[in-house]
């Protein structure tokens, strides 16, 4: 067994009862456990008997919209779920997404510093900016910011939650009972930030986390999306359908991150993947197309018209895409708007098509195959310099988990790829991070 080769990092992905659209619908899984946290933390435990370096828990703020037949619901914000998570497991990292749009820095820099705290140093913060303006309409404005603006306001947004969780000095909190102290005010700092979209005094009312900062992940491939995270993440969650796809953002990311003098081995790259697993390649196929179908075509079609920016509710399921708005009229997601259309045009996909080959990962990589087929996959994205690490999207749960954890995770340590146990205890830790210095520290 090799004992010398690089360790690939993997996280969980939890959504619901499997990524696949029509999962809730599959005679292998309960729907009742959308709302079950007794699910959530039977995925999470399952993960942390694998060495899975995290699980993540995607999030939106905005509600379904009552005209699309069998809107997706979403039951957890990620706070409430992650720290009861955190209750229940001792090692695995939480990552939970929290937006730069309709939030205030210094409310999400007090509720990560909680989180890590209360998890003694494995909490991650997956940011993104929100796209489309169904949210918008929830926070008093009538559409979104603009694009680009969107990520100003997150670059602005992150300097001063990291201004926050430094206010605190390491050892600012004194607890001396003896001499009447309790905190040293030499150590506690007013970040006094004045911006264009925020102000704020400062400092947190919370000490500085074990972390130092929780762990920075970003999932945005734009152009925009992929400056902030050169300049700023630490992980990177991506949807990339080919090698030479995840190889060019692998390489763009990491010189982009070594021309703002960044380490490139400090950003963590992680496709995402559908491991669809069988004893045979049939009977993963099969179960494949079991799951597509039973997707509702209103509701999918009904959605992609959001994403690609044309009403597609009228246009014959069985041909191909109508001619598509450039990119530059699109303001919600950027780079999944690319995915897709380049994977209708690669493919000559007909809609139908299209919406089950989206049904399965939303744009993400299925892998419909044995375990030996799933650890070949990912051992060549990862030798090929495609990933770091792969983000996993079972299509449902926990079945999907189960057989992962089973049947692939034991062949990927037998090929010397990944850990058989935690070396670490903090998320930092997994991903190989140096907690962050704290910028008021005296040198």
């Amino acid at each position: 067994m090799p004992t010398n080769r690089r360790q690939l990092h993997l996280n969980l992905f939890l959504m619901g009862v499997g990524h696949h659209e029509a999962a809730w619908r599959h005679p292998r899984t309960d729907p009742a456990n959308l709302s079950s946290l007794a699910h959530f933390q039977r995925l999470a435990a399952t993960a942390e008997a694998a060495a899975f370096d995290s699980v993540f828990l995607a999030d939106g703020v905005e509600g379904p919209d009552p005209s699309r037949a069998n809107a997706w619901i979403s039951h957890f914000e990620p706070f409430t779920l992650l720290s009861a998570l955190a209750v229940g497991t001792e090692r695995i990292g939480l990552i939970g997404t929290v937006s730069t749009g309709f939030t205030e820095p210094y409310n999400l820099a007090r509720q990560f510093a909680s989180l890590d705290h209360l998890s003694k140093g494995r909490a991650g913060w997956n940011i993104v900016t929100s796209a489309g303006d169904r949210a918008a309409r929830n926070f008093n404005r009538d559409a979104n910011q603009e694009h680009a603006v969107r990520y100003q306001r997150a670059a602005e947004y992150l300097e001063v939650v990291r201004s926050l969780w430094d206010s605190w000095e390491d050892g600012a909190l004194l607890l001396d009972k003896a001499e009447g102290r309790l905190t040293d005010p030499a150590r506690l700092h007013e970040v006094r930030h004045s911006g264009e979209h925020f102000r704020v005094l400062g400092p947190l009312n919370i000490p500085r986390g074990p972390q130092g900062h929780p762990l920075l992940v970003q999932a945005g491939s734009s152009a925009d999306g992929r400056g902030f995270a050169a300049a700023n993440a630490e992980a990177v969650f991506t949807a990339q359908q080919t090698l030479e796809e995840g190889q060019e953002f692998y390489r763009d990311l990491k010189r982009r991150a070594a021309a703002l003098g960044r380490d490139p081995a400090g950003i963590v790259v992680l496709p995402g993947i559908v491991p669809v697993l069988g004893s045979t390649e049939a009977e993963a196929k099969a179960l494949d197309q079991e799951l597509d179908d039973l997707i509702d075509p209103t509701r999918a079609v009904a959605t992609l018209s959001v994403v690609l920016g044309v009403d597609l509710g009228a246009h014959p399921l069985d041909a191909p895409l109508p001619p598509l708005p450039p990119l530059t009229a699109i303001n919600g997601a950027k780079s999944r708007f690319t995915l897709i259309r380049d994977l209708a045009e690669r493919d000559r996909l007909t809609l139908r098509q299209l919406v089950g080959r989206l049904g399965g990962g939303r744009g993400h990589q299925v892998l419909a195959g044995t375990p030996e087929q799933v650890a070949d996959h990912i051992e060549l994205w990862f030798d090929q310099g495609a990933a770091d690490g792969f983000n996993i999207m079972p299509p449902i749960l926990p079945e999907g988990l189960d057989l992962f954890a089973e049947h692939v995770v034991p062949l990927l340590r037998e090929r010397g790829l990944f850990r058989h146990e935690y070396s670490g205890r903090t998320l930092r830790q997994h991903y190989g991070l140096d907690r962050p210095a704290n910028r008021y520290a005296s040198v």
